[in-house]
C-alpha cells in the first residue's frame, strides 16, 4: 500500500537548526494526546509530520476530527500509514528529513490486549522496532517513546519510580511497553541515538479515547445507564490531565535537543485518586446520579498507580497545574459542546 500524504504544500522538511525550525515526526498523531501535541508543536513553530493509520479500535472519523484544525497549517503533514509496514516507513523516512520521533503509536488498552496479544506484540514491539531501525539507517539521533505506567503493575511501593524493578508486567500490553523501552536503550547504546521513554500517567482531558473510564461513564451517565464498576472502588489511578502530559512532552523535545541521554521519566500528577471518589467527581460537576453496577476486578488491571515525579521535575522542571476536579469540569464542557451540540 502506497503512504498517502496530506499537506499544504510540497516543500521539503528540514532538520531543524538555530535558523530553521524543528522537523518532527509524531507517530500517532490524530489520537487523544496526539492530536494536541501535533497542535502545541505548531504553536512553537516546528515541521510536523503526523503519521496515523486510522485504525478502527475506535472511529477513524473521531481521529480525523482531532486533527482537523491542523490541517491548513503551512508546517503540517498528515500521513496516514502504519508502522508494521516496513515499506511504507522507508518511504517516509526517505522522502522527509526529520530531526526528531516522538512514538505514540500503539495499540492501546490492558484489556483488549489479554484478547489479542499477536495484535499488541506486532503493533507495539515490532512497529517500534522498525521505527527504531529507521533512525539508525537515517542517523536521526533523538527519540522520544511513549511508555505507560502499567509497566510497575502491582508495584508494593508508593509512589511508582523510575528505578522500580519492573519486571513483573500484568497484562500483555504492559509487557509491551516495557519491551519497547528496552529496545530503545538496545538502539541507544548501538547506534547512539538520544531516548527518552515517558510513562505516561491515566491521561484524560477532551478528545480522550470513548472506551476510557472518565469519558465512557460521564457518556453513560448522560444516557441514565449503570456503570460497570470493577471491583469495590478502592482501585486507585493517577489522572494526568491532558495539558500537563503536553507540557511535559514539550519539555522533553526541549532536554533532548541539549542532552546526549538514555533516560525513563514518570509523566502524572502526583495525586492518586480512588475510583469512588472518581465517580463522586463525576457525579458532582455533571450534576448526574450514577446507577453503579459493581464487577469483579479483570485480569491485567492493576490496583493503583501514583507517579513520583522527582526525577520529571529535576531534569524537565515538570509541574503539572490541573487539579482532578479541574479537569473533569474542562472535559465535560468539552464533552457537551460536542456530544449535545
Amino acid at each position: 500500500m502506497a503512504v498517502h500524504v496530506k499537506t499544504s504544500d510540497d516543500r521539503h522538511r528540514s532538520v531543524g537548526t538555530p535558523d530553521s525550525p524543528l522537523s518532527i515526526l509524531v507517530t500517532g498523531g490524530a489520537g487523544f494526546i496526539g492530536s494536541h501535541l501535533c497542535e502545541a508543536l505548531l504553536r512553537q513553530g516546528n515541521q510536523v509530520l503526523c503519521l496515523d493509520n486510522f485504525c478502527d479500535f475506535y472511529s477513524p472519523s473521531v481521529k480525523r476530527s482531532n486533527i482537523s484544525s491542523c490541517l491548513s497549517h503551512p508546517s503540517f503533514q498528515l500521513v496516514e500509514a502504519d508502522i508494521t509496514q516496513e515499506e511504507q516507513l522507508e518511504q517516509l523516512f526517505h522522502e522527509n528529513d526529520i530531526g526528531l520521533v516522538i512514538h505514540l503509536a500503539a495499540m492501546a488498552g490492558v484489556r483488549p490486549s489479554i484478547v489479542n496479544p499477536e495484535l499488541y506484540a506486532r503493533v507495539n514491539v515490532q512497529g517500534t522496532v522498525n521505527l527504531l531501525q529507521q533512525c539508525a539507517n537515517r542517523g536521526i539521533g533523538k527519540f522520544i517513546f511513549a511508555s505507560s505506567s502499567s509497566v510497575y503493575g502491582n508495584n508494593p511501593k508508593v509512589p511508582f519510580s523510575e528505578s522500580d524493578p519492573v519486571d513483573h508486567p500484568i497484562s500483555p500490553y504492559a509487557a509491551t511497553k516495557k519491551a519497547g523501552e528496552l529496545f530503545c536503550h538496545t538502539w541507544h547504546h548501538l547506534y547512539g541515538i538520544s531516548m527518552l521513554c515517558l510513562r505516561f500517567f491515566t491521561v484524560y482531558g477532551p478528545r480522550q479515547r470513548p472506551d476510557l473510564a472518565i469519558h465512557k461513564f460521564l457518556s453513560l451517565m448522560e444516557r441514565g445507564e449503570a456503570l460497570p464498576v470493577f471491583g469495590d472502588g478502592s482501585t486507585s489511578r493517577d489522572y494526568t490531565f491532558i495539558d500537563d502530559i503536553i507540557q511535559g512532552v514539550l519539555k522533553a523535545v526541549d532536554y533532548i535537543q541539549h542532552h546526549h541521554c538514555y533516560e525513563i521519566i514518570n509523566l502524572g500528577n502526583d495525586h492518586s485518586v480512588s475510583l469512588s471518589q472518581m465517580i463522586s467527581t463525576l457525579e458532582a460537576v455533571s450534576g448526574k446520579t450514577a446507577i453503579q453496577k459493581q464487577q469483579s476486578l479483570p485480569e491485567g488491571d492493576v490496583l493503583r498507580t501514583h507517579a513520583d515525579l522527582s526525577k520529571a521535575k529535576r531534569l524537565l522542571g515538570y509541574h503539572p497545574t490541573t487539579s482532578f476536579i479541574e479537569g473533569v469540569k474542562t472535559f465535560w464542557d468539552w464533552w457537551k459542546s460536542v456530544f449535545r451540540s
